[in-house]
């Protein structure tokens, strides 16, 4: 990164007279001292240190440094771990699986990008949602599905939360089933989040979404509702959109696959993960849940000291 070249606060006459007046014994003098003065200053009031890039990898030329990535929106720095994704861990001859949400958006549109512009070629991907199907068609990626291909070589997804050991939870945007579905397909899942997707504990930050039978779906809601694992959260049935657990209508959200979620209000942090997902899923009524325990490769993280890269 070029560094400024701030101005010393001298008058002009002190910054250009190189030759003194040899009729003026102390003009060299007052100047040098006038020179050290600023100097002085200028270290005191400016943190010259503040413009070495202190991320936490290398990053290409294309991504901002520290100095910058302090001054991007959020959306700005979906993009940046969206693209990254792609640069990263995409190339030709792959089978690729695309995410859903704001933060897979950019993915699928980096995608897009390089195919179009010849650098990835060979490339077929499968979709997690109607939404994400519709946008990489519109960017010309070819698409193919899981009953032809079964095997995908890396999936790319955001998430709602992400927690230390790696573990997510994903279906904000009401596409956890096929999220799921292609993502436990693929040899390498890459996780693409902002840093205020990184929790402590799972749970309290964002409601489980759960998707469930249309039949009986108010028994189905107290069984859950009465499970362990699940004990003091707060069942609530979708509504309106099935993208949003904001509640936006006044009919029952439904999925892509005809399903309803309910999203689970906890309190305090899910004490084991992966023994909610197992009761969940062996759950009669339960078609699928938002917990994505053990399948994360890397999460690729943007926040205001640069993008780094966490691997499980």
């Amino acid at each position: 990164m070029k560094r400024p070249s701030p101005s010393l606060g001298l008058p002009p006459s002190h910054i250009t007279a190189r030759t003194p007046d040899p009729n003026h014994k102390h003009t060299r003098t007052t100047t040098m001292k006038l020179l050290t003065a600023a100097l002085t200053a200028l270290a005191t009031t400016h943190n010259i240190s503040a413009f070495s890039p202190t991320t936490k990898i290398a990053l290409h030329p294309r991504y901002p440094t520290t100095l910058h990535m302090s001054a991007l929106t959020q959306d700005e720095l979906k993009q940046q771990v969206g693209y990254k994704s792609v640069d990263d861990y995409v190339k030709s001859g792959m089978v690729v699986g695309l995410g859903t949400g704001s933060t897979a958006y950019y993915a699928v549109e980096r995608l897009g990008q390089k195919l179009a512009s010849g650098e990835l070629k060979d490339i077929v991907a499968i979709p997690t949602s109607v939404r994400t199907k519709e946008q990489a068609e519109s960017l010309g990626i070819p698409l193919v599905t899981l009953d032809t291909h079964s095997k995908l070589d890396v999936a790319i997804d955001g998430a709602d939360e992400v927690d230390p050991d790696l573990n997510l939870v994903k279906g904000g945007g009401g596409a956890l089933l096929r999220e799921k579905m292609v993502e436990v397909c693929a040899d390498k899942f890459i996780v693409i989040v902002d840093e205020s997707k990184l929790c402590e504990g799972l749970g309290p930050g964002f409601p489980l979404p759960v998707e469930i039978t249309p039949f009986c779906h108010e028994h189905t809601i107290r069984t859950i509702a009465a499970l362990p694992s699940c004990e003091g959260c707060n069942a609530v049935l979708r509504m309106g959109s099935s993208s949003t657990n904001k509640p936006d209508g006044d009919e029952i959200a439904i999925t892509d696959n005809g399903n309803y979620i309910v999203d689970l209000h906890f309190t305090e942090p899910i004490k084991d993960a992966p023994k909610m997902a197992s009761e969940l899923k062996n759950t009669v009524g339960v078609v699928e849940h938002g917990l994505f325990c053990g399948m994360t490769t890397a999460v690729i993280i943007a926040g205001s000291d640069g993008i780094s890269v966490k691997e499980a």
